[in-house]
């Protein structure tokens, strides 16, 4: 199943793909008589998306095909985040072994390179990314998002996909000439206000036959800057589940941006987009703050 968030009457609402388009999930709650939770981030944390999941696969798919009345407009979709504010974003740093060479840099062993940002950084498909006063290189990296569906501590790497709620595209933005002045400047490097994407929508597990093979991109004006698959990742999501869950408990909601294939430096004007085999592109524009008129 595929599900996105849409504002729909001033509200940010769920939705779920159809081949015919995106049919609001509080319509499908009257025609079913269903009381599953509308706002995607409640739907995660309450429980229902594993109802509403398996409904899906069992009768849900073919019933849908009943609802094209319903199917919301081209002209009135105006994607959101999926949710905007998660317990927890964490992001993984130089998880492909060809990105950290790009930057110089050593790949990570036995522990990945990890942090943490704020949900303050959050935005959502076509928003503006937002490069601040304090930034004169600024890079922005297309990255596979997995989002956790359950509360869990100490989980083992064979059982980490029972903790997924789903798969999501992410774009991760840094201030790269901050964080090349000292490495312990990576936390506010990665903090600004608009330096996280993720959407457009989120893929259950059931729609993925193996994670390993997704190739994931950092396009920047429509050109592939970067690419890779996510076999060649250093820590594979299934350990970055386990070895997370060993540091904190994960609780249903929470992000993990699993890495880049390499980051691309952005300016006014450009647009930014990550792109995965099997999902709808990510799309973001790139204001600078310093551009004229910009403030």
């Amino acid at each position: 199943m595929r599900l996105a968030t849409l504002k729909m009457e001033g509200r940010e609402k769920s939705a779920i793909a159809t081949p015919h388009g995106l049919i609001p999930l509080a319509a499908v709650n009257r025609r079913f008589d269903r009381t599953w939770p509308t706002d995607t981030l409640e739907l995660i944390t309450s429980g229902g998306l594993k109802d509403l999941t398996a409904w899906y696969i069992a009768t849900g798919r073919q019933a849908l095909e009943t609802m094209t009345d319903d199917v919301v407009s081209a002209n009135a979709l105006r994607p959101s985040p999926l949710y905007r504010r998660p317990r927890k974003i964490w992001g993984i740093g130089l998880n492909y072994a060809d990105h950290a060479a790009d930057l110089s840099e050593k790949t990570p062993t036995g522990i990945p390179g990890s942090f943490m940002k704020p949900d303050t950084t959050l935005i959502g498909p076509g928003d503006a990314i937002r490069i601040p006063d304090l930034s004169q290189k600024t890079t922005a990296e297309g990255e596979l998002g997995v989002v956790i569906g359950q509360q869990c501590r100490d989980v083992r790497a064979e059982d980490w996909l029972t903790m997924v709620a789903g798969f999501t595209t992410i774009i991760d933005i840094t201030a790269e000439d901050i964080l090349r002045q000292n490495p312990r400047y990576l936390t506010v490097s990665k903090s600004f206000d608009t330096f996280f994407s993720f959407g457009p929508q989120l893929v259950t597990p059931d729609e993925i036959p193996d994670v390993s093979t997704l190739e994931v991109s950092t396009v920047l004006n429509g050109r592939v800057h970067a690419k890779n698959v996510v076999a060649n990742m250093t820590f594979s999501p299934a350990f970055l589940v386990s070895f997370l869950s060993q540091v904190m408990t994960l609780l249903p909601g929470d992000i993990i941006s699993t890495g880049t294939p390499g980051a691309c430096v952005i300016a006014d004007g450009d647009i930014v987009e990550c792109r995965i085999s099997g999902f709808l592109s990510l799309v973001n524009p790139v204001v600078d703050f310093k551009g004229p008129g910009k403030k």
